[in-house]
């Protein structure tokens, strides 16, 4: 009988431990400071940010290729959360074709999709070396003008930055989209 209770017990432990992920990061970085402004004319800078995990990537409005996939999957994520019942979070879009998306056009192109817009800024107001060097130095991802054309090459990521102001997690953000895991890094990096 205390054999089998044992075994119950170690089987307990086992089937828990298994069920319980724990937040694994996959980088280390810093978010590095900036002072943007969003599609309401409102300044948005790193400190603002301070103190709320948020969930950021890279689009432009004129992407003819992944943008859209990748903001209605944000779309997707932010809905996640919100049926989770989490409340502390935000949303950044860094528009790497700061010259073309001004206000009205990324207010147009957020209109295309079913979000809340309290929570999700989309950021522009800074020079294209600016957003450039933000990527690259924050977020180890390349962002590229393509001369030839009005394409930009951009990294294709979310990316979870914990309330300290560090990035410290990527996942796919063009397809299969891990929206449960990013739900549950997120519950682990908040301190509410």
């Amino acid at each position: 009988m205390k054999k089998t209770a044992g075994i119950g017990i170690l089987l307990s432990i086992f089937l828990l431990s298994g069920c319980m992920q724990s937040f694994q990061p996959n980088m280390d970085r810093d978010l590095g400071s900036f002072s943007y402004t969003n599609q309401n004319g409102d300044t948005v800078s790193n400190e603002d940010l301070a103190g709320t995990p948020v969930i950021a990537n890279f689009i432009f409005t004129n992407c003819d290729t992944v943008c859209p996939p990748m903001t209605y999957n944000m779309a997707g994520v932010q809905e996640a959360i919100e049926e989770e019942g989490i409340e502390d979070y935000r949303i950044v879009s860094f528009s790497v074709d700061p010259e073309r998306d001004d206000q009205e056009t990324l207010k147009a192109f957020m209109s295309r999709y079913e979000m809340n817009e309290e929570k999700w800024d989309f950021l522009t107001g800074y020079e294209f070396e600016e957003i450039s060097n933000l990527a690259l130095e924050s977020f180890q991802g390349l962002v590229i003008d393509d001369p030839n054309t009005d394409q930009m090459s951009h990294p294709t990521s979310f990316y979870l930055i914990d309330e300290d102001g560090n990035v410290v997690k990527s996942y796919d953000g063009v397809s299969d989209v891990p929206e449960d895991e990013i739900v549950s890094d997120l519950k682990a990096v908040s301190s509410n």
